[in-house]
C-alpha cells in the first residue's frame, strides 16, 4: 500500500512545531498508520478525525483509543479508503488536514481534498521531494504544470521541511518533504465563473507540454482565434503553458469562452 511510518520521535516532533495546532482546532489525519502523530495532535484536547484504509492497522489504533481513552482524547478512528471518503462527514469550520500520503496517489488525494476546499483552512502533507517542487513551483520552471496550477488555484503551497529516507520505517527510496499549502489560493482573487471547466482547460493547455500553447489548444477552436484571444491576453503566439500564471490562463479562458 505505499506505506511508509514516520518512526523517527525528533522529526515528528519538528512536524508538530511546524503544524503548531491550536487548543480548539479540529484535525483531519489522512494515513494514521501507527498513530505515529495521532496522539501528538490529539494534544490539548484537539479533536482528530484519523483515516487509515488499512484495516488491521485501523482496529489496532481502535484498540489503542479504547484501552488507553486518557491518552488518545477525542480521536476517532475511521477505516476508509480516502479517496472515496465523504470529508463532509468530519469538516467544521475550523477544520485542517495532516496527511503522510501515499507516494503513488498524491494527485488523486488531492483532487479529492479540494472538493472540499471551501470548509478547510490548511493542508499539510508529507510527499515524495520531487512532487512537493512540482506543487510549489513558480510559471517558468521546469517543474511548473497542471498539478502547480492545481495546488495554487486552490491553495498558497510552500515547501516548509525535507525529511531524508531514514525518517521512515522502512525507508523510501527517494527523499520527502512536508508542505504547506494554506486556503484560500488564486481561487479566492480570481472568480473563475466554471471552476470545474476552467481547471479541465488548464489541463488542456498542459496536454503536451513540449508543443506551443495555441496547438494544445487547436481542438477548442480555430488557430486564428486562438492568436487572436492570445494577442488579447497580452501572450506570444509561441508561448507556452509552463509560463502562463494562473491570472493569465483565466484571461485566456474567459477569451476563449
Amino acid at each position: 500500500m505505499g506505506q511508509h511510518f514516520l518512526g523517527d520521535p525528533a522529526w515528528r516532533q519538528r512536524i508538530l512545531k511546524i503544524l503548531s495546532p491550536g487548543a480548539n482546532e479540529s484535525w483531519i489525519e489522512i494515513g494514521a498508520g501507527h498513530g505515529e502523530m495521532t496522539q501528538l495532535l490529539a494534544g490539548d484536547g484537539r479533536r482528530v478525525f484519523a483515516i487509515e484504509a488499512d484495516t488491521r492497522l485501523a482496529e489496532d489504533l481502535q484498540e489503542k483509543v479504547h484501552s488507553r481513552a486518557s491518552e488518545w482524547p477525542g480521536v476517532e478512528i475511521i477505516s476508509a479508503d480516502v479517496l472515496t471518503f465523504d470529508f463532509q462527514k468530519v469538516l467544521s469550520g475550523n477544520s485542517r488536514v495532516y496527511g503522510n500520503l501515499p507516494y503513488y496517489i498524491t494527485s488523486p488525494i488531492l483532487h479529492h481534498l479540494f472538493d472540499y476546499a471551501s470548509q478547510i483552512q490548511s493542508i499539510h502533507i508529507v510527499i515524495q521531494l520531487e512532487v512537493a517542487e512540482r506543487i510549489a513551483a513558480p510559471p517558468g520552471r521546469r517543474e511548473y504544470g497542471y498539478l502547480s496550477a492545481l495546488c495554487q488555484f486552490y491553495t498558497k503551497p510552500e515547501i516548509v521541511l525535507r525529511i531524508p529516507p531514514g525518517a521512515f520505517r522502512p525507508p523510501p527510496r527517494v527523499k520527502s518533504a512536508l508542505v504547506r499549502m494554506t486556503l484560500p489560493g488564486e481561487r479566492a482573487r480570481l472568480k473563475v465563473t466554471n471552476e470545474k471547466l476552467f481547471l479541465k482547460f488548464v489541463q488542456g493547455c498542459f496536454g503536451q507540454k513540449r508543443k506551443i500553447l495555441r496547438n494544445n489548444l487547436r481542438s477548442l477552436s480555430s488557430d486564428q482565434k486562438i492568436l487572436e484571444a492570445m494577442k488579447d491576453c497580452g501572450l506570444r503566439p509561441d508561448a507556452r503553458a509552463e509560463q502562463l500564471t494562473l491570472a493569465q490562463f483565466a484571461s485566456l479562458f474567459a477569451a476563449l469562452s
